[in-house]
């Protein structure tokens, strides 16, 4: 079997008291697109600075191309590519100018680097955009840049943290389908950081769900959701949760039950024979039931067996927050 592409060793950083990574272990097989899940401090962020040598472990280690983030740096910077949450492009400077400029830093000839400008240009759709200042491409436009300078080098890695922060649904299919087309005709190795489920269960081949510095679970996205162990029932409870929560507890079949706010999350086996009879349990002890849905595991479902609360809600909020950001910049503008 040919070695990992990225190993992750006992990997954390401390920041203070603050345990930002705690003592993570992974690895991502060559050609491989391996998503971190998990919401804003989590800690994704900070494994990467840590695999792309930003920032210095506190402990452990990590193993990318083979060479040691820590003994080995230059090594590791001059294999990889980058691309971080925060946009890195010069606004004053023209898409052109600044994959020559990200071609300079890695002492790239000239002449190669005018040749692999124009490929990449022409790749992330930004020909006719070459010679015009940044300042000007929108939000989807950067991270297309961004993503070429960060292939400036022919990385053997691709690191992307967060690429579709903040962008429209369309610009963010765009994106990914440039990531899946540097897996399919470079066999690329990819490691990408996200809070959006659906990104995640539909592009990564597999899924390391990260929360408060730990990784709680691994595995491709069918295997974390078979994990469940079955279908999921959601009831609305109008009236005593805790009652209901008992009564469906000493109920048969139950797999795992879960409470937030006022629903209740249960995994069985078969969902369409098991509702009727949580039904009937709780109208005979006096609980209503508003609200029922039976659905196949999704990762928000995942997400919440592992780590105890939903990601989907926080996603929403973020959105919601950078929706407000880019009004606020339109308006000062």
């Amino acid at each position: 079997m040919s070695s990992p592409a990225i190993k992750a060793i006992n990997l954390t950083k401390k920041y203070g008291s603050l345990l930002a990574v705690d003592h993570i272990n992974f690895e991502v097989a060559v050609g491989e697109i391996f998503g971190l899940l998990g919401p804003n401090g989590a800690g994704k962020s900070t494994t990467i600075g840590m695999l792309t040598t930003l920032v210095k472990p506190t402990e452990g280690t990590a193993l990318v191309n083979g060479f040691d983030v820590v003994r080995q740096a230059s090594k590791v910077r001059a294999s990889i590519g980058v691309v971080l949450q925060e946009y890195t492009a010069d606004e004053d400077l023209t898409g052109w100018e600044n994959l020559m400029l990200a071609a300079s830093l890695y002492g790239i000839p000239k002449d190669v680097a005018k040749e692999r400008a124009k490929e990449l240009l022409q790749m992330v759709e930004l020909a006719n955009a070459a010679e015009k200042k940044v300042e000007n491409y929108s939000g989807g436009m950067r991270r297309r840049l961004e993503i070429a300078m960060g292939l400036i080098n022919r990385p053997r890695i691709l690191f992307l943290d967060e690429p579709t922060l903040g962008l429209d649904v369309q610009t963010r299919s765009a994106i990914w389908a440039y990531i899946t087309k540097l897996k399919k005709e470079y066999n690329m190795t990819i490691l990408v950081t996200t809070h959006y489920l659906e990104e995640a269960d539909a592009y990564c081949d597999r899924i390391a769900i990260i929360d408060r510095g730990k990784i709680a679970k691994i595995g491709t996205p069918k295997e974390l959701k078979e994990s469940l162990g079955g279908d999921i029932i959601m009831l609305h409870i109008a009236g005593n949760v805790d009652l209901a929560k008992q009564i469906i507890m000493s109920m048969d079949g139950m797999n795992d039950i879960r409470v937030m706010d006022n629903s209740i999350w249960i995994t069985v086996k078969d969902g369409g024979s098991m509702a009727p009879q949580i039904l009937e349990a709780l109208s005979k002890n006096g609980v209503r039931v508003a609200k029922i849905s039976i659905t196949e595991p999704t990762m928000d479902e995942v997400y919440m067996k592992y780590t105890g609360k939903s990601l989907r809600e926080e996603q929403s909020n973020w959105e919601e927050a950078m929706s407000t950001m880019r009004t606020i910049r339109k308006a000062r503008s």
